[in-house]
């Protein structure tokens, strides 16, 4: 089962890998040919339905760190079952829809990879049980989205709509890493099924873990106010509108808060913050949809306040409530992927997405018209379809006494029969009435786009219809996971007229008819006070993101400005603070100074006890620092800088450290080949002929850091000895590296990658110079001359 999980994980990831091949091959069947793959992992994952409403989760474990107990779990319970068979059923209909809808496509081979990573990053997300995993997964479904968002990227509003969607999501995925860090330091665990809500709730840090995880399902499921970058990713193609409305990023701050409502949720916070934000991105994305007449952008609205639906329906977190979450996130992504799907029909086949440029496409797309019916009556919660329940579960939860749950019951009937009133437009405008002449004649799609429509449209029926098997195998196993404790199914057909909930169903109905015929009259009301109010949430965007360019190009030109002598002189300056500010500021020099029991300590100093030949060494060391100080030409400087490094060598291997030494000599032997390698290929002075202001700026610089450094290196030197890193790596080894040479080890072992970086790091510092000398020696050259075959010295 271990490596089952982990394939269902990784799979769409392989599909992927091989998707330019397989269009290549393939090239009019590369949609039917890769759609196997989510079948086939959708398949696998219904076999999961009986075990799962069975025993509750079936989990997976792979070693990732087994050293800090950390491993690459996966885990199938109720919620996220539900979860990945949206996201693999409707991920193969996309499939197959996209491969006909881009037909023809130069790139139809990219996109493919980019949508098949998309599903596989969702797929993970909601399988992954480990939170570093979910987190990965999370900022995939953020890469992914915008590859897929840009798709078209010679257009500037598609390049636009994916920045924007990145940099909103990618703030929220910085707050979910500091949220699960938050939440691991907090309980000790890294696996989100062993989180214990009371422990969660009752710790010091509570308040700031949920904040995190709120702002991170904010933005990635456009809650208000992270709610403008939705409508421009509509500049998506429209297979990635259709899936990723339906069934995944955007759904991924739902699955989110779900996930964590046993372990976040039921305090107060939790209730009000949802509910609140939940409610206003309700009426705000369905009034955002009466106001657009593009349907892409129509739908994008709705989506909006479909989203803030759910997040509402969890912030209840009554029993009813998560019925009615579940069956409506149901609903909602098999009539939203069947409407997108139709409306790239209609866009695919007839040339135009304009609301009041269509009209009479019922006899020309029939059967995208009967696709687009049964959809919109999910949308407005008719029988019998899925959204019926869904609707009629959101307002049994609400009957209630108390004020609170009328204000919340009126806003959820105020904005379904807005959305009803969507969804009457949405179906009625573009089929019904005098046909309309369109930019293409329009007929039917092909079957690979009608395949979409007509099987989510009837799924959403025949799941209706199956209420005891829905209610036991779907709707209980994944209330009980988002509740954390067991809940019941009390789906019928048994309809009771004096139910005042079917009113109530009735009333929205009634109240969306009166919307869809007042739909031009609003349309233009919501126009005139978006041009009142004279900004919108995207100009605000946009005036951020330009102030930050401004900001980092005034911060650029400060400090990259191409001198650098004074790249140097501030990287030494911030060396000479670094190191005096503690030590004279701070006390840190004060095991350096003498005691007062010491007496007339000046006189009680010793030299040291050195061999004649040691004390050689010395002489040789300041014979090469006066050297340096007094050379005549940069060359002399060089080589009498090498000779000061040799004497440090020689240090090193009188007081038992050959393997440094042989280092330092090395390093010192290449030094002065290269600077004097370089000498001759730059055209300098024979001597520093610089102003006595910058040999004094430059003199002080050195002398303060090497002061500095002198210091610090005696107070560490004074301090007492610790021997537990030496002690670690003289036990280990042997035993773990099979080195006997510690130094060795450490380099080649314990600091293998460390090691790896930094030779990768002077090699490019290499390269980078010697291009920039063959270029300065090429430019140098006159027009003709570099032509001539050039003769290296």
């Amino acid at each position: 089962m271990d490596a089952s999980i982990a394939l269902v994980a990784i799979g769409p990831f392989g599909a992927a890998a091989l998707a330019p091949l397989v269009h290549r091959i393939a090239r009019p069947f590369s949609g039917w040919v890769l759609a196997l793959v989510p079948t086939a992992i959708f398949l696998f994952l219904w076999t999961l339905i009986e075990p799962v409403a069975r025993a509750g989760a079936v989990r997976g474990v792979i070693g990732w760190v087994p050293s800090y107990n950390l491993n690459l779990s996966f885990f199938v319970d109720g919620l996220s079952l539900t979860f990945a068979l949206t996201i693999t059923g409707i991920g193969t209909l996309v499939v197959l829809y996209a491969g006909a809808y881009l037909k023809g496509h130069p790139h139809l081979g990219r996109f493919m990879v980019f949508l098949l990573a998309f599903m596989g990053s969702m797929l993970g997300l909601v399988l992954a049980d480990n939170m570093l995993a979910l987190f990965m997964f999370w900022e995939l479904t953020a890469v992914t989205s915008f590859l897929l968002i840009g798709f078209d990227h010679e257009r500037q509003a598609a390049r636009r709509g994916a920045i924007q969607a990145l940099v909103v999501t990618n703030i929220g995925g910085m707050a979910l890493l500091v949220g699960v860090i938050l939440l691991q330091q907090a309980t000790g665990l890294w696996d989100l099924s062993e989180l214990q809500g009371e422990a969660v709730r009752g710790h010091g840090l509570y308040g700031v873990i949920l904040g995190c995880f709120l702002i991170a399902a904010f933005t990635k499921s456009a809650q208000f106010p992270f709610h403008f970058w939705l409508p421009n990713a509509m500049e998506a193609p429209t297979p990635v509108s259709a899936f990723l409305h339906s069934a995944t990023m955007v759904q991924a701050g739902v699955y989110l808060l779900a996930r964590l409502s046993p372990s976040l949720g039921g305090t107060e916070a939790w209730t009000v913050i949802l509910v609140c934000f939940g409610g206003l991105t309700l009426l705000w994305g369905a009034l955002g949809a009466i106001r657009q007449t593009d349907l892409k952008q129509v739908l994008a609205q709705t989506t909006i306040a479909s989203l803030g639906l759910l997040v509402l329906l969890i912030g209840l977190g009554t029993p009813t409530a998560i019925a009615a979450m579940v069956l409506y996130f149901v609903a909602h992504a098999l009539y939203k992927a069947a409407l997108f799907m139709a409306v790239g029909a209609i866009d695919h086949e007839a040339g135009s997405r304009d609301i009041t440029a269509l009209s009479g496409l019922a006899d020309r797309m029939p059967l995208t018209f009967i696709a687009t019916a049964i959809a919109s009556a999910a949308m407005i919660g008719l029988p019998p379809t899925l959204g019926f329940f869904a609707k009629e579960e959101m307002y049994l939860d609400l009957l209630g006494s108390q004020w609170s749950q009328l204000v919340v019951l009126v806003v959820l009937v105020a904005g379904n029969a807005v959305l009803a009133g969507v969804a009457a437009l949405v179906v009625i405008k573009p089929f019904l009435g005098a046909p309309m002449p369109t930019p293409k004649t329009g007929h039917e799609a092909p079957i690979a786009m009608l395949a979409g429509p007509l099987v989510l449209g009837g799924v959403g029926i025949v799941a209706a219809l199956l209420t005891d098997w829905f209610g036991h195998s779907v709707l209980v196993p994944a209330g009980t996971a988002i509740l954390g404790n067991p809940i019941e199914s009390h789906l019928t057909w048994a309809i009771n007229f004096a139910s005042p909930v079917l009113w109530l169903s009735a009333a929205t109905w009634a109240l969306g008819l009166v919307v869809y015929r007042q739909a031009s009259a609003v349309r233009t009301l919501l126009r005139r006070f978006e041009v009142a109010l004279g900004w919108t949430a995207d100009t605000v965007f946009d005036a951020l993101m330009f102030g930050l360019i401004r900001f980092a190009g005034v911060v650029t030109r400060l400090l990259h400005h191409g001198r650098l002598e004074m790249y140097l002189v501030t990287v030494f300056a911030m060396l000479a603070v670094a190191v005096s500010v503690p030590l004279f500021v701070m006390g840190g020099i004060t095991p350096l100074l003498p005691t007062a029991d010491l007496g007339l300590w000046s006189v009680k100093l010793d030299w040291p006890d050195l061999l004649p030949y040691e004390w050689g060494v010395i002489v040789l060391a300041l014979v090469g620092l006066g050297a340096i100080l007094t050379a005549s030409s940069r060359l002399v400087a060089i080589l009498a800088l090498g000779i000061q490094g040799t004497a440090v060598a020689l240090i090193f291997l009188l007081f038992g450290a050959p393997d440094l030494a042989f280092t330092q000599f090395m390093v010192e032997i290449l030094s002065v080949v290269i600077l004097a390698l370089v000498m001759t290929r730059l055209n300098l002075d024979e001597r520093d002929r610089r102003p006595f202001e910058d040999l004094a700026r430059d003199g002080t610089l050195a002398l303060v850091c090497g002061a500095g450094v002198s210091l610090l290196l005696m107070v560490v030197l004074s301090g007492p000895f610790d021997p537990r890193l030496s002690e670690f790596f003289t036990a280990t080894s042997v035993p773990i590296a099979h080195g006997a040479n510690i130094v060795n080890v450490i380099l080649v072992d314990y600091r293998g990658f460390d090691t790896l970086g930094e030779i990768s790091v002077v090699m490019a510092a290499g390269i980078a110079i010697m291009v920039l000398l063959r270029r300065r020696g090429t430019a140098s050259l006159p027009p003709a001359a570099s032509q001539q075959p050039k003769v290296m010295p």
